[in-house]
């Protein structure tokens, strides 16, 4: 990354304690380094792929708000970081996910509703992490994830440690989690 495709720190005090947040431009997406100190020699990470229905409005169809809760708690609490991905959707935007849930209400699953629309199950790529990462001086850590194509896509540092991120059900997601175990492979 060139020096002016990455900002300055700032200090982010929040209600999960004080951060340390650095922004990532990749294109015309831009991503957050998510920093609680000491990241010591091999920190907890969370790579967080955006979900603004999840993250910032509370639904109740996904497992995502609930998961980068508990992942601004634990960093917040034993230091690390958090990537906040930019990729909202599995990367199909926010206008397309909107389509997909009305597919979804029509009774297609998250995968279904992705290939109606003429997407992967799951458009993400990981490059942009690998160079926050780099950037930042990690060489090991304990990534904090349920999905194995995160793991796959780090491949570049030693994972010391997979630390899974448990969330309980709900009436609304249980089918959604069940499609993420079963088709995509996470590790609920």
């Amino acid at each position: 990354m060139r020096e002016n495709e990455i900002s300055n720190i700032a200090t982010l005090p929040t209600k999960y304690g004080v951060f340390k947040i650095q922004a990532f431009k990749d294109g015309d997406k831009e991503h957050l380094a998510i920093i609680k100190e000491p990241l010591g020699e091999i920190p907890i990470v969370r790579v967080h792929s955006e979900c603004l229905t999840g993250d910032t409005l509370g639904s109740k169809k996904c497992d995502c708000g609930e998961q980068l809760d508990y992942a601004l708690k634990t960093i917040a609490k034993e230091g690390g970081l958090v990537i906040y991905h930019r990729q909202e959707g599995r990367n199909i935007g926010l206008f397309n996910k909107v389509n997909a849930y009305a597919l979804q209400d029509k009774g297609f699953d998250t995968i279904e509703a992705n290939h109606q629309l003429g997407f992967k199950a799951d458009e993400r790529t990981y490059d942009v992490v690998v160079k926050i990462l780099k950037h930042l001086g990690i060489k090991k850590l304990k990534l904090l994830t349920n999905n194995p194509k995160k793991l796959e896509s780090l491949q570049d540092f030693e994972i010391v440690e997979r630390l899974p991120i448990q969330i309980e059900p709900n009436s609304c997601n249980k089918d959604y989690l069940k499609v993420k175990k079963e088709q995509l492979g996470h590790m609920l």
